[in-house]
Order: structure tokens, then sequence, then C-alpha cells
């Protein structure tokens, strides 16, 4: 406790530290909100970044900055009237005005405000929180749809380009010795299956389809804050992964994260299933926004996104497992592999109500 303090203590902050607990349970960094005596900005966020995933800390940082002070500019000067309750996480500068903290050891801190009178949830709560999930992803796109990626870093190199992804994993698994489970079979046949259809966005894309912008990188539903008081959406947190991207991977991480009511974290991975209704709720609260944006040639991939980053998922998660859980934060040696069930489960339903999901869109456009 007295080393996260005087860490914290590097930052400056409008009040003394009084409190710092472990907050969330993300993946990647190791999280703390830190509690100070001031009534009018209570807490703010205390991060170690993982700088195996991340080997560019100050380049992620490059990024947020670029991010917060574009829309933070955009939304002080009234530009935007879409979005009139929506908040930005700002960076908390240290005393010698760096964005971040190197320790002794050299782990990189960095630290950002707190929405206060907001929470998240791991499972969608009803089609209203749908609507909001939708509506969040759609401000947060649309708040930095003309921001040139060219002022962004691609802080991620592969992130999200699946057919890498399935290259990894093939090299992996000509080296596994994990005996395969009759768990680890159906998944070893379910990629085999697919192996010649990832490559469907990034095709799109290298044909001038599809075009780069700037994306969220891990809008899972846990990431959007939602107003304690109105219920509404109000900002995006975790921008980690901010960088040029396809829209269609923001747009499937949330749908996969958010229309599956058991969690992609349930033990029951055989009774998963893609919510038709929850799917059509965010959809309706995405494209409310997302319209003024859109392509005619982005609505055609929207589909293939949605089945993409569920598989995309399961495929990361069952690679790890076959390393030996060396990526993901793991409580047991068959936790990548369980989270890989999950995200195939999801893909198979996916793929089994693919008129539905287009007629779901085709009727929103």
């Amino acid at each position: 406790m007295n080393n996260l303090i005087t860490i914290a203590n590097q930052f400056k902050t409008q009040g003394t530290i009084i409190d710092i607990q472990e907050y969330g349970h993300g993946n990647i960094n190791n999280t703390f909100l830190v509690t100070l005596d001031n009534s009018e900005e209570k807490h703010f966020i205390l991060q170690r970044i993982n700088t195996r995933v991340f080997s560019q800390p100050e380049l992620v940082m490059q990024n947020i900055c670029t991010f917060s002070d574009y829309v933070g500019k955009k939304l002080d000067n009234n530009l935007d009237s879409q979005s009139p309750r929506w908040k930005v996480p700002r960076v908390l500068y240290t005393k010698n005005n760096q964005n971040h903290w190197l320790d002794r050891e050299g782990s990189f801190w960095r630290a950002i405000s707190f929405i206060d009178n907001a929470r998240s949830f791991d499972i969608i709560q009803n089609l209203n929180h749908a609507r909001e999930i939708g509506y969040g992803l759609g401000t947060f796109h649309y708040l930095i749809s003309d921001l040139s990626v060219a002022k962004l870093a691609d802080t991620l190199k592969g992130f999200h380009i699946t057919p890498s992804y399935l290259r990894h994993y093939q090299k992996v698994l000509e080296t596994s010795k994990i005996k395969p489970s009759p768990e680890a079979k159906y998944c070893l046949k379910l990629l085999e299956n697919r192996a010649d259809w990832v490559n469907i966005l990034e095709n799109a894309k290298s044909k001038g389809r599809l075009q780069l912008r700037p994306i969220h990188g891990d809008p899972k539903i846990n990431n959007i804050m939602i107003d304690r008081t109105t219920g509404k959406a109000i900002a995006m947190v975790d921008l980690d992964t901010i960088k040029p991207g396809l829209v269609h991977y923001d747009i499937g991480d949330c749908l996969r994260s958010g229309c599956n009511p058991l969690g992609e974290e349930t033990e029951t991975w055989e009774t998963v299933s893609f919510e038709l209704e929850l799917a059509r709720a965010i959809l309706q609260g995405y494209l409310s926004v997302a319209k003024d944006f859109l392509t005619e040639q982005d609505y055609e991939y929207l589909y293939e996104g949605i089945r993409l980053i569920a598989f995309e998922l399961g495929l990361r998660f069952f690679t790890d497992y076959l390393e030996g859980n060396i990526y993901f934060k793991t409580k047991h040696s068959e936790h990548n592999l369980t989270r890989a069930l999950v995200q195939f489960k999801l893909t198979e339903s996916i793929e089994s109500q693919k008129t539905a999901i287009l007629n779901i869109i085709q009727d929103l456009k």
C-alpha cells in the first residue's frame, strides 16, 4: 500500500490520498482506484501498464492524449450537438508534466480521471441497456470519425488481423504437447473448417472496399460507462487500444460481448447462444448515430465482422491455452480453453442465425 501511495503521489491531483484499492478485473493491466479527500474529484484510476503486451507504452499514451484532446475540444466548443452528455477520461500528468511515470524497477505507470456516478456491467441488463451500449459505441465512433488515422500510432501491430492470429496458431499447433481432450478436439475441428474464411475483412480492406478509421479496439460492454441516475451511456474507458482499424472490429466485439447473456467467463459453454433481440437493440442504438459516417460497403460487411470477431477471440484464447497461458491472465490451467469454447459456441450460434442478423441490419439501415 505504501508503495502504491508513493507512486500515486507522483501525479498532480486535487487532494490527499486516503485509500487505494484494486479495481476491475481486466486481463492485461494492473488497475487501482485511488480515493482522495476532495469533494469535487474524489477518485482517479492508477494503472501499471503491461509492457509485455504494450511494448511501446509511450505511444499508447500518445494516442490517448491525442484522442482526449481532440474530443475534449470538440465537446467544449459545442461542435457536437449529438452527444452533450458525453464525458472523456483525462490523462493526469506527473509533477514533472509527463503523461506517465517509471518506478525504480522500470514499471510503467499512468493515471486517468475517474468517471463518477457511473458504472459498467459485464452482462447486458435489459433492452434499454443494450441500446445504450450501441449508442455509446456509435457516439465514440462519431466523435472521432473525422480524426485522421495518420495522427494515431499503430500500438498493437497485428491486433484484430485474424489471418495473422491463425498463422501463429498453426505454428503453435505444430509444437504443442497438450493431449487433445474432447473439448480441445472440438476447437481444433472448428478452426480447421473455417481456415479459408478468416481473410474476409482484410481482403475487403486491401481491395479498398473498407477503410481504416480510428477505433477503440476493445469495446466490450464493460468498457461503456452508464450513468447511475439516467441509465444513459456517458463514456468509453480502457483506451489503450485506440488505433487505426476497421470499425467492423469494434462492432463485432461489442456484439460478441453484449449478445451472450451468459458472459464470456461462463463455465456452461454448451448453452451459449447469440441473442437476436439484444443484437437488434445494440445495432439500433449504434446506427442511430453511425448512419452519418457508415458507407454502403460498411453495411455489406457488418455480419462478417460480428461473426469474425467472436471466432478471432476464440482462436486467441485457444492459442494461448496451447502455449501455456502466457498472454491472458488465468485462474486455472484450463481457463483459456473454457474461454475459447464460449467464443466458438457463440460463433456457431451467429452462423446459424445469419439470415436473421442480415435482416436486422437491413431493417435498421
